[in-house]
């Protein structure tokens, strides 16, 4: 009876041990059923490979702050390379990341042609790839899953109608010099493109000098000096591709002599908090916002398209313009 009763105790045992498994096993089905287990699902930690620009600019700086600090606290793992303003430093990092195996690869392309090879391996490999803050000009749009950033076209049309509204009744040619960001990048040639189509309702609006700065502090002041030294005191306005070459060029235009704000009305892009420091001081007149705290907002977007969400191919951040009489009240809540 002993024996009876401890071989039905050990098959109740087994039985139970046998449910408990497949509970187990069907709980893990579920989950990934739902999202919740493998397969790069939102819910799981990604690598994300992030290959950013370069480190050019205040804004720069800001944006890759925000995009690293964005998937590092959504609990992913991040492998960053800073491309220096190279493309092939970028498409060197970005054959690295796939050589990697990552989940996914954020970057913000050096200029917008070139990239096509780059982008096919890295579709062949599985990895879907996101656009930020520039795009690229391919043909195959299949080869990245969406961009998110600004629309700098209309950046440069915000620029323009600001400056339209500012000399409206002005009479003559109003002379303008356009200093350019890196040749052959987006928002170089965006802004450019907006600019002129406004303009191109005022014919009294004439760039008389256009080059590039590279979007750096350094190369504005230096193509400043060069545009002063053919125009001098000719200048009616400066228009910068973004806010670092213009706090440059306010460098250049002060030693020779003329003051920015006024003698030369200056035109920025970004909204940095360098540019709410020369408004406030007078020195800047009008800043276009191109807001790069948008880290959290991609992260979502990758963790959606990993969930097998269908994403738009074009998503934009909302960004403002700012004047000089706005800088001293705004200044103190700037983040970047």
């Amino acid at each position: 009876m002993a024996r009876r009763l401890k071989s039905v105790g050990l098959l109740l045992i087994m039985s139970l041990v046998l449910v408990l498994a497949a509970c187990s096993s069907a709980s893990k089905e579920g989950n990934a059923s739902t999202g919740e287990g493998g397969g790069g699902s939102s819910g799981d930690k990604l690598v994300i490979g992030f290959s950013q620009v370069g480190a050019e600019s205040e804004w720069r700086t800001a944006n890759t702050e925000s995009i690293k600090s964005a998937i590092t606290d959504a609990g992913h793992e991040l492998k960053f390379s800073d491309a220096q303003q190279k493309q092939e430093n970028q498409i060197k990092a970005i054959r690295s990341f796939i050589a990697q195996k990552v989940d996914a690869i954020v970057f913000s392309p050096v200029v917008e042609t070139g990239f096509e090879t780059v982008l096919k391996e890295a579709k062949d490999a599985g990895i879907p790839v996101f656009l930020a803050d520039r795009a690229v000009d391919i043909e195959d749009d299949s080869l990245w899953v969406t961009f998110l950033g600004s629309d700098f076209v209309e950046e440069g049309r915000k620029a323009a109608n600001w400056l339209a509204e500012e000399m409206e009744g002005v009479e003559g040619d109003i002379n303008i010099v356009e200093l350019q960001g890196t040749v052959g990048s987006a928002p170089a040639i965006d802004r450019k493109e907006g600019f002129e189509e406004v303009m191109a309702e005022h014919p009294n609006f004439k760039i008389i000098k256009s080059q590039s700065g590279d979007f750096t502090r350094a190369k504005g002041k230096e193509v400043m000096e060069a545009f002063l030294k053919s125009e001098g005191e000719n200048i009616d306005v400066l228009y910068s591709h973004n806010d670092d070459m213009a706090i440059g060029a306010i460098q250049a235009i002060e030693e020779y002599g003329l003051k920015p704000g006024e003698d030369i009305k200056v035109i920025g892009v970004d909204a940095v908090k360098g540019a709410f420091e020369a408004m406030a001081a007078g020195k800047m007149n009008v800043t276009v916002e191109c807001n790069p705290l948008f880290g959290p907002q991609l992260v979502d977007l990758i963790e959606a398209h990993a969930a097998g969400e269908t994403l738009e191919k074009r998503i934009s951040v909302k960004e403002s313009i700012y004047t000089m009489d706005q800088a001293e009240e705004l200044l103190p809540t700037r983040k970047y």
